[in-house]
């Protein structure tokens, strides 16, 4: 997978600095506050939480305000100025979610299982907020809210250090949270957002006295970064090399507008589509019906030599040939890598080796094709005749997601409120002793 490069030269030199004692004040206000918004009951996270959708929707002016300031500092050519972009429709959409996730249940103080022992001591295996979560995350400000929602409604404090692109934003959406939480008499505090110096990322990284779970989401150069370096317990969220496998057995009609939608509806997302697999024998008929929508979108297209040959016979003489490096690519943009498989098992091997686990799809009317596929396939999320682009937490009943995890252990596909607990065992006696 090729992204834009997280580590540098002069961060690496510099990152074993003590640099821990500059956001250690920070560190340790978000750790001594996250008592505060565990103890708060149900109810009130839930008044807190539609206090802050009417704050951030009072404050939409403001917001677009600092927004812009953002944009401006980047270049319009690069593919993150769309996630980084903030509109009244997306801000409307950040006000909903807020909500939603207001109304979702408590995940935590659940009881799991109860049992009485022989000798009168009483075992309950309870759900309990994480504690604190950190979040690293790059360019997309919707993340500052959904985050610190999310966080704040399952009982967390959370520490946010997002990326410089997004500073003004950043900063605008934390004092609106922090207003929040003072119309409600909750220490602002569990809500930090760390400065962007990227020398006192490491000092996050291993602040494992002070962070509980550290949750990157970016580029996967900033995942393997943070894998790498981290000794705060990490899941990994956010990038997304996404495949859609177009069988013998497809309606093509079908097949083309969900292949379109899932490359243009909003490329600059993970759960957009990266690589057409195509089967050889409707390869021919298949290519021009995406070809005219993708050059409605000037989507640049990298094909095999099968597909780049059938589509130059065919007059789409501004098709490239593709590279061994465009796939497995995750582009972030109007691009699009196409390759002609043979057979279904050829499409899942080169799926196997190319994912990245997050979302993969089949267009099929072969009941037993699809079928396979959706139990075959590693991946968070697996689909038959739909586009990838519903891959998220919204979507999936959830309210909002802090990402998609494309890891085993604790969460799988969208992150949201009910990933967002742990366990307790909580036993009670009468002075048993062993």
């Amino acid at each position: 997978m090729r992204s834009q490069r997280f580590e540098d030269p002069s961060y690496v030199t510099n990152m074993n600095a003590n640099t821990n004692s500059s956001i250690l004040p920070q560190l340790e206000a978000v750790k001594r506050a996250s008592r505060a918004i565990r103890m708060m009951s149900d109810r009130g996270r839930q008044q807190l939480l539609i206090t802050l959708a009417e704050l951030v929707a009072s404050h939409e002016t403001e917001i677009l305000l600092e927004n812009e300031k953002d944009l401006m500092r980047m270049d319009d050519g690069d593919p993150r100025k769309d996630r980084l972009r903030l509109t009244p429709e997306r801000i409307g959409s950040l006000v909903q979610s807020t909500r939603e996730v207001a109304a979702l249940s408590d995940p935590t103080g659940h009881i799991l299982s109860d049992q009485v022992l022989e000798n009168g001591l009483r075992i309950q295996k309870t759900t309990t907020a994480l504690g604190v979560v950190g979040v690293i995350f790059e360019s997309r400000p919707n993340v500052t809210l959904d985050v610190a929602a999310l966080c704040l409604r399952s009982g967390n404090a959370v520490v946010l250090r997002g990326g410089s692109d997004a500073a003004s934003s950043n900063a605008c959406l934390v004092g609106i949270i922090h207003k929040a939480l003072r119309a409600h008499e909750i220490n602002p505090d569990c809500v930090q957002l760390l400065p962007t110096d990227r020398e006192l990322v490491h000092a996050m990284l291993t602040a494992d006295a002070y962070i509980d779970i550290l949750i990157p989401r970016g580029s996967q150069a900033l995942i393997d970064f943070v894998r790498k370096h981290a000794t705060v317990p990490t899941i990994e969220t956010g990038a997304g090399v996404c495949h859609t496998y177009v069988s013998t057995a497809a309606d093509l009609t079908k097949a083309a507008a969900i292949v379109v939608n899932a490359k243009v509806s909003r490329p600059s997302v993970c759960n957009a589509l990266d690589t057409v697999l195509v089967d050889a024998a409707v390869a021919e008929a298949f290519l021009p019906l995406i070809l005219q929508d993708f050059h409605a979108y000037s989507v640049e297209v990298f094909a095999d030599k099968t597909a780049y040959d059938i589509l130059q016979a065919q007059g789409y003489s501004d098709v490239q040939q593709a590279r061994e490096e465009d796939f497995g690519r995750e582009f972030l943009s109007y691009k699009c890598s196409i390759k002609v498989v043979q057979n279904m098992e050829e499409a899942l091997t080169h799926i196997a080796a190319y994912s990245s686990k997050h979302s993969e799809a089949i267009i099929s009317e072969d009941a037993d094709q699809c079928e396979r596929f959706l139990q075959e396939v590693d991946a968070a999320a697996v689909y038959a005749n739909a586009s990838t682009r519903f891959t998220d937490g919204g979507v999936f009943g959830l309210g909002a997601e802090i990402g998609i995890s494309t890891q085993k252990l604790h969460a799988r596909g969208p992150f949201a409120l009910e990933k967002l607990s742990t366990e307790k065992w909580v036993v009670r006696g009468d002075g048993q002793v062993r």
